[in-house]
Order: structure tokens, then sequence, then C-alpha cells
């Protein structure tokens, strides 16, 4: 059941219709990946590693052992729990690649090598496989070796020492912006590589690093410290680092975000009934601003203090083309009526936990999208599906597999 007064058009028709993906991702990263793949109408064959699957299906909160985390990355996947540190494992895995257009992994480099599953191995199975690889520091490099998770690759892209109070320590932002947004950039390349091979046969392998991803966000300092030997990459808290007036400011009840461009300083100052300040010399100018922050903060602080509530401040500012809003948190979103009528709040009936909202498919289209009727698999439901189905496995050869370890399923 999805839950979306947005009147946007579905339509049984995939927009990947055909396209096989196996994905052998867990955690974050990849099923954001593969996530996404399933939205466009792929058909996706998740492998889990026996017993107990994706990392993701012991996480909290849970209902009736069904993670939320879980119902949220794998969707719509099937589920096919074989053990592919086995060389029977890994042999099976091989045979389906013959059967699919995709590969995605985010094991760290080399250990898809170690299994037997490399991009060159396959390759010679499948010379149009695309193959991508999400890791941390990426296939090549000197830190390709090293374990990354989302924190520590915020550390390196500079992203955690731009987030913060410039008094304070650097800040890790609120979300895994680092696996998701890697998992969105493979998303993408995918797209374009299966572009790439309709036009020339061609396959290829690519490498998706949270690094290079995160990297990619820095709008400016990076050509600002090339270009200006005065300039400092330094978080400014509450501060837009290259604009003013721009940042958060302390509303009636919670926090306000404000940010002009020059086109907008004048609607600002006409709002809080100050249009004199458009030739004051101190706010002339962005340079001359953002050196009377502190001043700025006050006289617009002391305005919304006038008001009795954010709403009401933030009506105001909406009136004279001010671009400004709340300080949301997430649980907000599920009743903000924005979010209501984009449909960006998906309310899913899982069969075990019930009811659970989740954010809806990030992307809108005049073509009509596949429809959502996807479940949420239990661990290893797929398995007679895929290797009965698409191997040709007989089901007494499936009972030896189940016997001998190899293959393995739950109900939940």
């Amino acid at each position: 059941m999805t839950t979306n007064s947005y009147n946007y058009k579905s339509t049984n028709q995939r927009w990947l219709t055909d396209v096989v993906v196996l994905d052998l991702t867990r955690y974050i990263a990849g099923p954001v990946c593969t996530r996404l793949l399933v939205e466009m109408g792929a058909n996706v064959i998740k492998i889990e590693q026996p017993p107990y699957g994706d990392p993701n299906r012991s996480s909290r909160p849970r209902i009736n052992r069904r993670a939320g985390a879980h119902i949220q990355q794998n969707r719509g996947k099937q589920s096919l729990c074989i053990d592919i540190n086995t060389d029977s494992g890994s042999k099976l895995i091989r045979e389906l690649v013959n059967h699919v257009d995709v590969v995605v992994e985010n094991f760290s480099p080399g250990v898809m090598n170690n299994k037997g599953l490399g991009y060159e191995t396959l390759a010679a199975i499948k010379p149009d496989i695309i193959m991508a690889s999400i890791s941390g520091f990426g296939q090549i490099g000197t830190l390709a070796s090293q374990p990354c998770f989302d924190l520590v690759a915020q550390g390196y892209t500079g992203l955690m020492h731009m987030t913060g109070d410039p008094e304070g320590p650097p800040t890790p932002t609120g979300v895994t912006v680092a696996d998701a947004n890697a998992g969105v950039h493979a998303f993408a390349a995918i797209g374009h590589a299966l572009f790439h091979r309709e036009r020339t046969g061609e396959g290829t392998h690519l490498d998706i690093a949270m690094v290079d991803s995160l990297f990619h966000f820095q709008e400016e300092a990076i050509h600002s410290t090339s270009m200006d030997p005065n300039f400092v990459d330094m978080r400014s808290g509450q501060e837009h680092p290259s604009m003013s007036p721009a940042g958060t400011f302390q509303g009636p009840e919670g926090w306000i975000t404000i940010l002009c461009a020059e086109a907008q300083v004048r609607n600002l100052w006409n709002a809080i009934g100050q249009p004199q300040l458009a030739e004051d010399p101190r706010f002339d100018t962005n340079p001359h601003r953002i050196e009377h922050r502190s001043e700025i903060r006050q006289l617009i602080e002391n305005w919304m203090a006038t008001f009795n509530s954010d709403v009401e401040v933030l009506t105001e500012l909406a009136e004279a083309r001010v671009p400004a809003g709340p300080v949301l948190a997430p649980s907000d979103a599920l009743t903000h009526p924005h979010f209501i009528e984009r449909g960006l709040i998906r309310i899913v009936e899982d069969p075990l936990a019930g009811p659970v909202a989740i954010p809806a498919f990030p992307f809108r289209s005049t073509a009509p999208l596949p429809a959502d009727e996807h479940e949420t698999a239990a661990l290893g439901q797929h398995n007679a599906e895929v290797l009965v189905g698409i191997l040709g496995i007989t089901h007494e050869r499936l009972i030896e597999l189940e016997n001998e370890g190899i293959i393995a399923s739950k109900d939940h």
C-alpha cells in the first residue's frame, strides 16, 4: 500500500524491463544503489550470506524480526541465500553471471578476486557484463586497501572539517551521507554504462568510492584554495561560509534558515521593516555583510522575537520573497503538507512489521514511472526460483545444497 496524494502516473511498463542485476551488497551504500534500480523496474537478485543474511536484517528497530532498515533498502529484491565463501557457492554465482546484465558489490577491494568473482573473471564469462564496485577509497590508490566507513570518508574529504562551529571540533553529519551518496553515484553510473553498452555492446567495471563521491561535494573550497592565497577553508557554524545573511536563526519556537543572494537582500530588509539598511555601508555589499554578520543576526532575531510562532515569521518572509524555511526534524516530514503532496513519504505495508514509513523514490517524470508493488523478501525466499528457474538445478540438488550448508533460508 502506498500513500501518495501527488498525482503522477505509474505504469506496469518498467523502465529497466529485462535488466537483471546480481546484488552482492550489504549495509547501506550498495543496497541504496540496487534499491533505486528496483524502483526503475530492474529484476534484482540479492545474494545474502548464511546464516543471517544482510546485517541490515538485524538492525533496530524491528517488529516480528523485520528490521525497518532492511525494509527500506531491500524491498522488491529477490533473496538468494548462498555461501559465496565456498567453492560450490562461488561457482553458482559464476553460472548466474551468464543470465544477468549488472553485478553490484561493495566488498573491500580484492575480496571479489579472492572469491573467484572479480571483474576479469566475470567478464571472461560474459564480456558485456557491467560491474559496479562500491568501496571506501576505490579500487586503486594508496588507501585502497584500508578499511573505510562513512565517518572516515567524511573526515578524509573535508566534509567533517567544514561542518560544525569554528571554535569547536569537526562534526559528522547526522546521516550516513557517504554511504548513501556513493550508492546514488553508482546508480547513475550504471544507467550510463547500460546506455554505453546499448550503443557499443561493451561492458565495463565501474569503480565508485565513497571518498570520491563526497569530495565531489566540495563546491567552493577546492578552487578557492587554489586561486586565493588568503582563502581559509574553515567551518562556519550557523553561518554560510561565503554569503550573508545566510544561516540558521533563532525563531520564536525553533530554528529558521534564511539564505539571501544579492537579489533577495532588499526583500529581507523590507520584511523586517528596515528598508534603509539597503543603503547602510555596513550591509551594502556581501563582503561588508559578512564582516558585520553578528549585527545582522541580532537584527533578524530581534525581529523574529516579535512574533508568536515560527509559522508567522515564515509567512512574512514568504510574502516578501525571502528564501527561508524551518529546520525540520526528520519526523516532522511525516506530517508536513509539502512532503505529503509530493509523495515523499511512502507508507508500505510489510507482512511482518505492518505499516512502515520510508522515504519515497526521489525522481519525478512526465513519463510514467514503474508502479510500487514491492515486498521485502524473507531470507533465501527465492532460492528455488533463481537456482531452479534460472540455472535449471534439480529440486534434489537444491535439497543437497541446503543440507551441505551452501544455501539457507528462514521464514522472516
